[in-house]
């Protein structure tokens, strides 16, 4: 039976569950707008926003129903926004310092966080990436030369805190600090140090300086390696410097050559100075020597002539004719005893000569037994005193 047959619905009800009126009306389908009402009632409730009833028309409390919840949208989507922008995430390699009404609040490390824009304010940098600057500029160094000296600075952020409040720009700073320290150290250095091996120290020095001026500013960078490159002359006088540069060269090779020359010839003459001291030295204590052993021999050869006058005299005579014997080849004696005025010639050459195969000294007596018409006169050479011709 259908539901709008006479006596086929007692509860007098439609499909919809809407029951009849007395007039006989039926209440229709649901209506969208009567749904999208309901919705907006809803939302209107949630955010504090529902509509009043009262002696305002339907159509006032749709507008106002509408525009609460648009608001309420609205909201939403900024509270989303609010809470995309105020969770980060710090990497590894970076810092986060953030700021609290404009004070100093916390230094964040590596992970996941949150601030509370628009009163934080936070300043995120890379704490352990090496930066690098250069430098470049026309310098007067300590002789009154210009020459430009590119230099570069590497540094990294060693105190994010200080690196964000204490000083605006700290990076403008650090090129500052760096044009004075460069300019000081280069103005105490020579032209020539700055160009040839100086510049490891030069680069030393000023980074030395350049970090007690950081320090002294607490930018909270620290430098890590100051590189001092070639430096020349300005272009406008370089051939004028590479003159000098060529005269100075020569000037050093002149001096090493006479250096050299000086270190060959003053050793070799010291050599010889100290060779002749050293031989008069020994010349000076051979004659001492000599004289202290003459002057010995001499007294105690007094000693024996005291003793014995006529044996020492003889003996003395023997040995000076064997010492002058021994130094000459030939000898003419004259005269003898018996006052004849033969020539005698006595042949100390063949003599020796015979003699070579033992040592002993010739005397008057090995002359006699080689040559016996001289032996008569060789014997008497003590009593006459011959005369000897070298």
């Amino acid at each position: 039976m259908a539901w709008n047959e006479p006596g086929g619905n007692s509860n007098n009800q439609d499909p919809w569950g809407g029951k009849r009126r007395n007039n006989g009306d039926r209440k229709g389908p649901p209506d969208l707008d009567e749904a999208f009402r309901k919705l907006q009632e809803s939302l209107n409730g949630l955010f504090g926003g529902g509509k009043k009833r009262g002696d305002d028309g339907g159509g006032s409390g749709k507008s106002r129903g509408g525009f609460g919840g648009l608001i309420g949208i609205v909201l939403v989507v900024l509270a989303a926004i609010w809470l995309y922008s105020a969770v980060y995430v710090v990497d590894e390699q970076e810092q986060a310092v953030v700021l609290r009404f404009g004070k100093y609040y916390e230094t964040v490390g590596p992970g996941l966080n949150i601030y509370l824009p628009p009163i934080d304010k936070k300043y995120m940098e890379n704490v352990t990436r090496e930066r690098a600057y250069t430098k470049q500029g026309q310098m007067l160094t300590e002789d009154e030369n210009i020459v430009e000296v590119p230099l570069t600075v590497q540094y990294k952020i060693s105190n994010l805190q200080d690196f964000v409040l204490n000083v605006d720009q700290p990076e403008i700073s650090l090129q500052h600090a760096t044009d004075s320290a460069l300019r000081h150290v280069v103005g105490s250095t020579a032209m020539d140090q700055v160009l040839t091996e100086g510049r490891e120290l030069m680069a030393s020095e000023i980074k030395e300086r350049l970090q007690r001026f950081l320090d002294t500013y607490r930018t909270g960078i620290t430098v890590t390696q100051v590189n001092v490159q070639n430096a020349a002359a300005p272009r406008e006088v370089q051939e004028a410097f590479d003159d000098v540069i060529r005269a100075r060269e020569d000037e050093q090779r002149s001096r090493n050559q006479a250096e050299t020359y000086a270190n060959g010839v003053v050793p070799e003459a010291r050599g010889q100075a100290q060779r002749i001291i050293e031989d008069a030295n020994g010349y000076r204590d051979e004659t001492v020597s000599r004289a202290k052993g003459e002057a010995d021999r001499f007294t105690k050869l007094v000693a024996e002539y005291r003793k014995a006058p006529e044996v020492t005299r003889e003996r003395l005579y023997l040995d000076t004719m064997q010492e002058v014997f021994s130094n000459t080849s030939k000898v003419l004696v004259t005269g003898n005893k018996n006052g004849q005025s033969n020539l005698l010639y006595l042949p100390l050459d063949k003599m020796i000569q015979n003699s070579s195969g033992s040592n002993a000294p010739v005397t008057g007596s090995a002359a006699a037994s080689n040559n016996t018409d001289a032996a008569p006169h060789v014997t008497d050479l003590p009593q006459t005193r011959t005369r000897e011709t070298r």
